[in-house]
């Protein structure tokens, strides 16, 4: 599924992980790799413009990290991030420059691009966010089965062969500029395309194309140019 590969829904340049996807095909498969990479990148990022804390975390000087947020390691806050009251992140975290996580949001093994936001009470686990990506208050992504299988990637609006991730743990790839509506369920091995929107209160399943808009679970339409 070539819509799902990385080159066709993020612009690595809007990332400090770009590193993390080289070799790679589907974004999912750097999942199992974000805590050691962030140990690997952490000492080399300049003292200047980042702190060194304690359990390999890395925060940008220039981030805005309330006194309330809980952030465990490994994890890197980039610059200009906003981290705010009382977001929990659980570590092998990403977080973009200008990102912002909002109160009550719960962060646990994700890249979040640059400028990205979930600003208001998201659960973000195993997932990955592109650049100015955006899930509207209460939305999340949900990173288990509940048959506790193996997660598969499947696009139900085309005859493409599903593909087995072989993860028990996958929540969503987001592309670049995906608007996520408020309320709604990203559920295990969705993949949303560049530009896409999800209307308030959807329940996603599988693959969501480029540059479309999901208005109900079997209603995707395109986008006007």
């Amino acid at each position: 599924m070539k819509e799902c590969e990385i080159k066709s829904l993020y612009d690595l340049n809007e990332t400090i992980a770009a590193e993390l996807f080289e070799g790679l095909t589907y974004p999912w498969e750097a999942l199992p790799k974000i805590g050691e990479f962030i140990k690997k990148i952490g000492p080399t990022l300049s003292e200047e413009e980042y702190e060194r804390r304690e359990g390999d975390v890395y925060i940008a000087k220039s981030a805005k990290v309330f006194e309330s947020a809980y952030i465990h390691g490994p994890a890197i806050i980039g610059k200009e991030a906003e981290v705010r009251h009382c977001a929990f992140i659980r570590g092998n975290a990403i977080v973009g420059e200008g990102a912002v996580v909002g109160n009550s949001t719960e962060l646990k093994n994700v890249v979040l691009f640059n400028k990205v936001q979930v600003p208001h009470y998201n659960y973000v686990g195993d997932s990955i966010l592109g650049y100015k990506s955006h899930m509207g208050a209460g939305s999340i992504t949900s990173n288990v089965k509940s048959d506790k299988t193996l997660v598969v990637v499947k696009n139900r609006h085309s005859k493409e062969e599903p593909i087995e991730t072989g993860l028990k743990k996958f929540g969503a790839m987001l592309g670049d500029h995906v608007e996520v509506g408020c309320g709604s369920i990203l559920n295990p091995g969705s993949v949303i395309g560049k530009n896409t929107n999800i209307y308030p209160l959807s329940s996603v399943r599988g693959v969501v194309p480029a540059d479309s808009i999901l208005k109900e679970k079997d209603r995707i339409v395109r986008k006007e140019a």
